[in-house]
């Protein structure tokens, strides 16, 4: 098992629940707990069975706190999805971002870090593969 810096969230973006597995994998290698790996779709149906079928998890109230899930219940599937992602540290622009990468059938995997993020506070080092061209204005870290 490859040891990494596991308080560091990392975020790959999907197309098949294969490729689901190899990333759920590969995280477990690298020392993330199996508590700690999410996966996303923006059909919650599909997100439970890839979750089921590769051992990794969703989101749920211990990782997004109870106001945001209570607010969950009033938002549109987008909204929801972006205000989880936004609860492990995801900034709006990724969360948007994600979304929309989402619409169109990929699956996002998150090895989370393990911190909480509440309202505008987001982690400014999180992992993204495949990089964007640039990060937040700045070019990706590496």
């Amino acid at each position: 098992m490859t040891t990494t810096n596991t308080t560091v969230t990392k975020v790959h973006t999907v197309m098949t629940s294969d490729e689901v597995q190899k990333q759920v994998m590969q995280f477990r290698r690298e020392g993330y707990i199996e508590d700690r790996i999410f996966v996303l779709t923006h059909d919650k149906t599909r997100t439970k069975r890839i979750a089921e079928r590769t051992d990794a998890e969703q989101i749920g109230i211990s990782e997004e706190g109870l106001g945001t899930a209570i607010a969950n219940l009033f938002r549109s599937t987008g909204d929801e999805l972006r205000a989880k992602m936004r609860s492990l540290g995801i900034s709006k622009e990724e969360a948007d971002r994600l979304e929309g990468e989402m619409d169109h059938d990929r699956i996002v995997v998150i090895a989370w870090g393990g911190r909480e993020y509440l309202e505008d506070d987001y982690d400014r080092d999180i992992y993204f593969h495949p990089y964007m061209m640039f990060h937040h204005g700045q070019p990706p870290i590496k």
